[in-house]
């Protein structure tokens, strides 16, 4: 019962409303309310600022929440070991990946899933600060985003491949077969959104080269970027290994983007918890062989 207590203070944490909470948690908003009472006169604090609707946490409640999420990560990971011992790995592995790498992550989650048949995945789409804020909320377990931004010390990072992007403009629009980023930024451009890690590092090249390019239109879906590229005016940029996956779309024309060359390093980033669970360590195992692969296909 005291574990569910903090339970239900983390999901109030993450749903920030005393009903979707107590949704969350299978019991009614009364219930879930009395517990959170109980636990603040255990503790001998308040946790939540009380009003007609919730209106947050204390500054203690915040610190406990910050402990509760570790406790039931741990209490969650031992429960999982035990379980893997009798029956081998199973429950729920959640992903979180950046839009650019969705296509690619299958090179992970599917031999992972013919290894631990008992597991099931989850892969969610998310920016890479999301990503970061679920991680340490355990509510992720594991992330796969741009190395360069996953560089806290709380953070463990494997890079698994690097690659490089490409311009993707409409098949009417003939000449070279290779483009500077300069000329690309003389170009009617259709580019994620700016809270997405990829447009950031796409404008700090155009900001290095002085270049303000022409933007007029942002999406957050990379299938949006090329229905975009194929119907209407625009250029897109984006990362080769998409093409690689899905192919170029009909009556669309790919070019080399160089003037600078540029590359960028995606891998997979978890918390750095000793021990680490048993779902982490079963993922990580499988990225380093991964990782190998790639390194013996180059």
């Amino acid at each position: 019962m005291i574990a569910r207590k903090y339970a239900y203070l983390v999901a109030l944490a993450r749903e920030k409303h005393f009903g979707r909470a107590a949704a969350a948690c299978h019991v009614s908003p009364s219930t879930l309310s009395t517990a959170i009472r109980d636990l603040e006169e255990e503790l001998g604090v308040a946790l939540v600022e009380r009003g007609q609707q919730f209106a947050g946490l204390t500054p203690e409640g915040c610190r406990v929440v910050d402990q509760a999420q570790r406790m039931l990560a741990a209490a969650d990971s031992l429960k999982q070991e035990l379980r893997s011992r009798r029956e081998g790995l199973s429950g729920c592995l959640r992903i979180g990946v950046i839009p650019t790498a969705l296509g690619v992550v299958a090179a992970l989650t599917a031999p992972f899933a013919r290894r631990h048949p008992r597991v099931s995945i989850r892969v969610e789409s998310a920016s890479t600060g999301e990503i970061l804020a679920r991680l340490r909320a355990f509510d992720l377990e594991a992330g796969v985003a741009y190395m360069e931004s996953c560089q806290a010390a709380d953070l463990s990072a494997l890079p698994l491949w690097e690659e490089n992007h490409v311009l993707l403009s409409p098949a009417e629009r003939r000449g070279d077969p290779r483009m500077t980023w300069r000329q690309a930024a003389e170009l009617p451009l259709c580019l994620l959104t700016p809270d997405m890690h990829n447009r950031q590092t796409i404008d700090r090249v155009f900001t290095e080269l002085g270049c303000r390019p022409a933007v007029s239109l942002e999406t957050n879906s990379i299938l949006s970027l090329l229905a975009h590229v194929c119907a209407g005016p625009w250029s897109t940029i984006l990362p080769r290994s998409v093409l690689e996956l899905i192919g170029t779309p009909r009556g669309v024309r790919v070019l080399e983007l160089d003037e600078p060359a540029v590359a960028w390093r995606t891998g997979i980033v978890t918390l750095e918890r000793e021990p680490a669970s048993p779902m982490v360590d079963a993922l990580l195992a499988q990225a380093r062989a991964l990782r190998a692969a790639f390194g013996r296909s180059e």
